[in-house]
């Protein structure tokens, strides 16, 4: 197993829902509009909530099963081992993704832009996605001058009228006292 250098990008691509039998192996929510798009990668990197550094597993076998890939890990052949890595990310390094194509955002393309609404009014920074039910939501740090808690903004194309990543924002419509 290695840790992933700072300088490494790994993009999350999932997360361990927990184990998933006797035998090590773990069931994962796949966040890829494809969801067994995952499979295609050999080695996934995984970080615990409460690790800081990505470690890499080799994956050595996986399927679809119910909605969800089921995955037996290098090194993870115990259901209480696998129950260990329950809540934990899974990325793939960004330089093994493919582009992205006409249109199309990776969701770690959006972590960092700024969200400002139709009236020019700063909500904060996208510090990460979450996927619940039917959408995803954007969790934007709200700015220093506006202190309060995280707000959480449908990403839906009713809300999101606008995604500039290189210009580093997102416009929607979303009122300050939301």
């Amino acid at each position: 197993m290695a840790i992933a250098a700072a300088q490494d990008a790994i993009v999350v691509m999932g997360d361990i829902a927990g184990p998933y039998g006797v035998r090590g192996w773990v069931k994962v929510r796949s966040f890829a509009e494809s969801p067994d798009a995952l499979l295609g990668y050999g080695s996934w990197w995984i970080k615990s909530r409460r690790d800081a550094a990505w470690t890499e597993f080799v994956r050595l076998e996986g399927r679809m099963h119910s909605g969800a890939l089921v995955v037996a890990l290098a090194g993870i052949g115990t259901r209480e081992a696998a129950l260990a890595l329950k809540g934990s990310e899974v990325g793939v390094p960004r330089k093994a993704l493919p582009a992205a194509v006409e249109g199309e955002i990776y969701w770690d393309d959006l972590t960092g832009l700024c969200v400002v609404n139709r009236a020019g009014v700063v909500l904060g920074e996208v510090r990460g996605l979450v996927q619940h039910g039917g959408h995803p939501l954007l969790r934007v740090e709200r700015p220093p001058v506006a202190p309060g808690p995280e707000r959480l903004i449908p990403y839906v194309p009713a809300i999101i009228d606008r995604v500039d990543v290189g210009g580093g924002r997102i416009d929607v419509d979303w009122e300050a006292d939301y």
